[in-house]
């Protein structure tokens, strides 16, 4: 659809049904031989007819739709209207593409980092909720998923978000999901692995589960994957937690032959 000048007039082509630029000419030929009748019109009318051929544009049902799925196109879609508005479609849009880009770069400076609890008697494992309080834990391990590319902008704000989660749950083991990060940077792999051995020296272990087949070349060639070794890096979360679980039955298994021996 060719825009054209302003709101109103990419509202005249849209209806006129205007398909090419040959409509700008079109129109543009018409005008000037309509000139000196529409001079005659007074401002009033032909402000209605603007009114009346942009109002066209506007679609409420759209916008609840929008809102309907999700909060943060609703927003771009009122700012992308706005704009439009009050600066003219090619700046409108422009303002539009721009505020977008900065929410873009705010997701990806703040990528979520969230608690896995299993749903019962099956081997699904979602975010813990209010609405799942019957998700299973288990006592002694942390599962954490992280979404997202890790990249020096964000480092930080993660090892702070994870360093919160362990304070709070004091786990044995920390399982980091990583299935939903298609990359990791040098800056991210560094801050996992001064991350791990503060850890290390409080007792608690790293593991690390359905790495990608890139970030798993990048750990295994680095430090940390020298010092996690292969018993540290899971494909699935559920290997890795029937590997804890057996784990620790078999730690029972061993206190309670040293009870009944002393």
């Amino acid at each position: 659809m060719p825009a054209g000048g302003g709101t109103s007039q990419t509202a005249v082509n849209r209806l006129a049904g205007a398909r090419t630029q040959m409509a700008e000419i079109v129109t543009a030929a018409a005008a000037l031989a309509t000139a000196p009748l529409i001079a005659l019109m007074p401002q009033a009318t032909l402000a209605a007819v603007v009114i009346v051929y942009s109002i066209g544009l506007i679609k409420p049902a759209e916008f609840t739709a929008i809102l309907r799925i999700r909060r943060t196109e609703f927003i771009w879609s009122l700012t992308a209207f706005a704009g439009v508005v009050a600066l003219g479609t090619s700046k409108g849009i422009v303002v539009a593409i721009v505020v977008s880009l900065v929410a873009l770069a705010y997701q990806v400076d703040d990528p979520p980092v969230y608690v896995l609890g299993r749903k019962p008697e099956t081997n699904v494992f979602r975010r813990r909720s209010e609405e799942h309080p019957e998700d299973e834990t288990f006592p002694g391990l942390l599962l954490l998923r992280l979404e997202g590319r890790i990249f020096f902008a964000n480092a930080e704000r993660i090892a702070e978000k994870i360093k919160f989660l362990i304070d709070e749950a004091q786990p044995k083991v920390v399982a980091l999901h990583l299935r939903g990060v298609p990359d990791l940077e040098y800056t991210a792999l560094k801050m996992l692995t001064d991350g791990e051995k503060r850890q290390r020296e409080r007792g608690i272990s790293l593991w690390l589960v359905g790495l990608t087949p890139g970030v798993l070349q990048m750990v295994q060639r680095s430090p940390l994957g020298k010092t996690l070794g292969r018993e540290a890096l899971h494909f699935k979360v559920e290997m890795a937690v029937a590997e804890y679980l057996a784990m620790s039955d078999a730690v029972s298994v061993r206190k309670e032959g040293l009870r009944d021996t002393l």
